[in-house]
């Protein structure tokens, strides 16, 4: 799966043994070597605290480097003050002034950058058309909705057309069908724009569905970088395997490898056969990963090498899926999902059903911390 190292010539910003301290010991960012393509909506996902919006303000100039050397096609930009780094930043809490129309917020970035007035109407107009709100122009920001406001400021990071834009956490403050309905109509911007994008995000169903690239963070550290498709299928530890969407995690102790394969025992005795991804020696601790999705049912489970029983604990009813809780191997929280459509009538709390999965989506990983 490994993909075309992209030419200098593609890309657009480099960060180089990057670190960021606050006190002179903690690193927020450790070392961070990163290159962001031109026109690619990278995301920059994480739990709080795990240095992705640090590293994105120290992008937008806000911060400054510790150590290291970030540059923006092909400057070096730690020492350039924010308003020239031709950068846009759109912010969760919209950032617009008050006491100015929208079309005077969006003026606003033109203005300081000695456009003529004529020149600035054109640029605002079109801004405005591309955000559907050509009808607000002449409203203040009191008067606008959550996901109005979240328009005007996302037109005003683009109005000048910068080379870079960076979000963080643009959403977090609308409600779910509105950030649903935002998320689609930024990835349609950026698509139609072919503008770079740097997106902060802690919402990992965000990052799969908007971006180009995620880059999972956590204590500073990059720790996968990849497309949404291979993170979610194709993940390298214990940390990115349960950070990206719902996984079922079994501890267990390595008995052998074979090539890419391996056997794992768990604390009972049992044997299951998995993917050898970031696994130690014969005899050391693993964590095997198995996605609620990829587990089988009933006769479903019958061809596959792993076969478990499990006593249903419960039902989850999500609409167009369930999810079942069972107790298996031990583990009272091993969830399976089943399209409606797939589960079985007649199943009911306290029954035990037969359940397998195949090898190649069961990953042995390294043992989880705590």
């Amino acid at each position: 799966m490994s993909e075309a190292k992209p030419g200098a010539a593609d890309i657009l910003v480099s960060f180089r043994g990057v670190q960021k301290s606050y006190d002179g010991e903690n690193l927020i960012v450790k070392d961070l070597n990163l290159d962001i393509r031109k026109g690619e909506f990278l995301t920059l996902l994480g739990p709080s605290g795990s240095g992705k919006t640090t590293s994105l303000m120290m992008l937008a100039g806000f911060e400054t480097p510790t150590a290291g050397e970030i540059t923006l096609a092909g400057r070096a930009i730690n020492h350039v003050p924010p308003h020239k780094r031709d950068i846009g930043m759109v912010f969760q809490n919209y950032a617009l002034f008050p006491h100015m129309t929208v079309a005077e917020n969006l003026a606003f970035p033109l203005s300081v950058r000695g456009m003529s007035k004529s020149d600035v109407a054109d640029k605002v107009k079109k801004a405005l058309g591309m955000v559907q709100l050509d009808a607000f122009a002449q409203r203040y920001p009191a008067q606008l909705s959550g996901g109005q406001q979240q328009r005007v400021a996302l037109a005003r990071a683009l109005v000048f057309e910068p080379q870079l834009v960076l979000m963080d956490e643009p959403l977090g403050a609308l409600d779910k069908q509105l950030r649903e309905h935002m998320q689609m109509e930024i990835k349609h911007l950026h698509q139609r724009l072919g503008v770079t994008v740097v997106y902060v995000t802690h919402d990992q169903g965000e990052a799969l569905t908007m971006s180009d690239r995620v880059a999972v963070f956590h204590q500073g550290e990059i720790q996968q970088i990849e497309d949404p498709r291979s993170l979610y299928e194709h993940p390298k530890n214990t940390f990115v395997a349960g950070f990206i969407g719902e996984n079922n995690r079994l501890a267990g102790q390595l008995l052998s490898r074979d090539g890419e394969r391996c056997v794992v025992g768990l604390a009972r005795g049992e044997k299951v056969e998995a993917l050898a991804v970031n696994v130690g020696q014969p005899g050391d601790a693993v964590t095997l990963s198995i996605r609620p999705e990829r587990v089988r049912l009933g006769q479903h489970s019958d061809q596959h090498a792993n076969r478990f029983s499990g006593r249903v604990a419960e039902f989850i009813y999500l609409g167009d899926h369930v999810r079942v809780r069972l107790e298996v191997a031990g583990n009272t929280d091993f969830f399976v999902k089943q399209p409606i459509a797939e589960l079985d009538p007649a199943l009911s709390v306290g029954d035990v059903v037969p359940l397998g999965w195949p090898v190649e989506h069961a990953r042995a990983l390294d043992p989880l911390t705590v």
